[in-house]
């Protein structure tokens, strides 16, 4: 694994040692790393552990070995491609989050959502949705969110060229926010976004 040099004065989200993915595949081995303020990426190839890690970082899935120290003012994350939540609609989705996040910007939301083109889906069951669709769902929800950390998996897959513009020009003022961190996890490093660190786990040790 490698990275870019740590941020000169980390705060929000650190590991340390840490190992997880499924018991019979750990695919993080002994990670230590921290994340500041700022945008973060974590990329590699298919099957690399980047979903496993962002799972490990919110508490979705348990470490095998180390440990992870949360920062005040949460981690969002979310995964809505199981069939269990076929049922739900946008906005009972939507209001679920609402809940659990007390720095939820719901006039962000609202901005997203017509941004986005997903005012006429609000009442939709996630069933009726395109694959594009149903990742706005959680993208929304994680800008608008206020989450001190936000981890976010391939935002970019299955969405069209306008929703991938207005993503991007979220996060590069995002990367400015004093108090926050974004964490992201696709395959490729984009050239057109301020990146405070990037965590390669495809590479060698």
């Amino acid at each position: 694994m490698s990275s870019s040099p740590t941020p000169s004065a980390p705060f929000l989200l650190q590991t340390h040692a840490l190992s997880g993915g499924p018991a019979d595949h750990a695919v993080i081995q002994r990670l230590s790393f921290t994340w500041s303020a700022g945008l973060h990426w974590v990329c590699g190839d298919e099957g690399c552990g980047k979903t496993s890690l962002l799972r490990l970082l919110s508490g979705d899935l348990q470490a095998l070995g180390g440990s992870v120290h949360m920062p005040p003012g949460g981690v969002f994350w979310a995964d809505l491609k199981g069939p269990e939540h076929d049922q739900t609609t946008v906005q009972a989705c939507w209001e679920q989050w609402r809940t659990r996040y007390p720095q939820w910007n719901s006039a962000l939301l609202q901005e997203l959502s017509e941004a986005l083109d997903m005012e006429r889906h609000r009442n939709k069951p996630l069933y009726m949705l395109s694959t594009g669709s149903r990742r706005k769902v959680m993208l929304i929800a994680g800008l608008a969110s206020g989450a001190t950390v936000t981890l976010l998996d391939q935002p970019f897959v299955s969405l069209d060229q306008h929703s991938v513009k207005t993503i991007k020009a979220f996060l590069r003022e995002a990367a400015e926010a004093p108090d926050r961190a974004w964490i992201v996890a696709d395959y490729e490093v984009p050239d057109d976004l301020p990146l405070t660190s990037v965590l390669n786990l495809s590479a060698a040790p």
